[in-house]
């Protein structure tokens, strides 16, 4: 077994605790076993790996499973996502010990939103209401004065004053999808989740000209020319809810494909097939999701690295801004 100095040497190189697994370990019986040793929960975001979903106790959009790991007893919560979803676990759980199996699962939109940068932009528009998509950083958050998911994102712009400025980040598609939503005008940062970017237009009207009774169901994050031919555009969670409850047989999903595996759980009579995006592979995968592995998961576990950490500030400012969204979205009702 690694000493803890050599596995923290070991995780500052790679970014996860690069220890090899003996092969022949049933890894979910021994995670099984991690998990009522240490008291921990397993949060499983629907873009992970379909043997990560199975085993975890927890599975939906980040900020419902934060919420959901804060309102449990476990003294550890192991995030299998990425990091600002890790980050948004500990601001609602500053008390528990929060784990990420690989600590360079990063996030693309979360990326193209520096912090620093941001803050010099907000400077422009002093008067301006920041609302910030969830999917950002721990920091950005800090800088926000409203957060948003793509469930409530409409409901919190429309509870700002018509005469108020609003800055939207950071992504772009769904700072235009609100615009057109909303009527409003917004000061959008152009940052975009590289997964939603890269479908293929050309690709899904073919798609749909073999499959003409499917529904073509998109995230909001997709670029606005998709959003116009989708049936449905919702969350991740409200596009699963809807392949449940609408009668059509088949669905063709425009977002990353580790949601089509809850889809087929809950609709197994139902065919589900990715968008196909603008490149060589055959589905939409993020590469920053995959990046956790079931090996990368019981390392993990096992010697409670790596461990996400924030600062007390960091953690009061941020919160604000999750709890203002929390209740404009309880006055509308979601």
């Amino acid at each position: 077994m690694a000493t803890t100095s050599s596995a923290q040497q070991t995780l500052d190189t790679f970014g996860f605790l690069n220890i090899e697994v003996d092969p022949t370990l049933d890894l979910v019986e021994e995670i099984s076993r991690l998990k009522k040793e240490k008291n921990a929960i397993i949060l499983a975001h629907y873009y992970q790996e379909s043997e990560i979903q199975d085993i975890a106790d927890y599975i939906g959009d980040s900020l419902g499973l934060s919420q959901k790991a804060a309102s449990t007893d476990a003294d550890i919560i192991v995030f299998a996502g990425v990091h600002f979803m890790a980050e948004t676990a500990k601001m609602l759980s500053p008390h528990k010990k929060v784990l990420l199996p690989d600590l360079k699962a990063g996030c693309s939109l979360a990326d193209s939103c520096p912090p620093h940068i941001f803050s010099k932009f907000k400077d422009k528009y002093p008067n301006a209401v920041v609302v910030s998509y969830i999917n950002c950083t721990a920091e950005l958050k800090t800088l926000t004065d409203i957060c948003c998911t793509s469930s409530n994102a409409v409901q919190v712009i429309e509870s700002i004053p018509k005469e108020k400025q609003i800055i939207f980040a950071p992504d772009r598609n769904l700072g235009a999808y609100l615009e057109k939503k909303t009527g409003r005008d917004l000061i959008i940062w152009n940052g975009t989740c590289m997964v939603h970017e890269i479908f293929s237009h050309e690709k899904i009207t073919k798609l749909q000209m073999r499959h003409p009774d499917a529904k073509f169901i998109a995230h909001p994050e997709c670029e606005a020319h998709l959003l116009e031919k989708a049936d449905y555009i919702g969350s991740t969670s409200g596009l699963l809810k809807y392949t449940q409850e609408n009668p059509a047989t088949e669905f063709i999903v425009a977002t990353e494909s580790g949601i089509i595996h809850q889809m087929e759980l809950a609709s197994p009579q139902k065919t589900f097939i990715p968008a196909p995006p603008n490149n060589t592979c055959a589905c939409n995968e993020c590469p920053h999701m995959k990046r956790n592995t079931m090996e990368k998961l019981f390392v993990c576990m096992q010697y409670e690295l790596p461990e996400i950490t924030l600062p007390d500030w960091v953690i009061k400012k941020g919160v604000a801004s999750i709890d203002r969204m929390l209740e404009i979205s309880a006055r509308a009702g979601l």
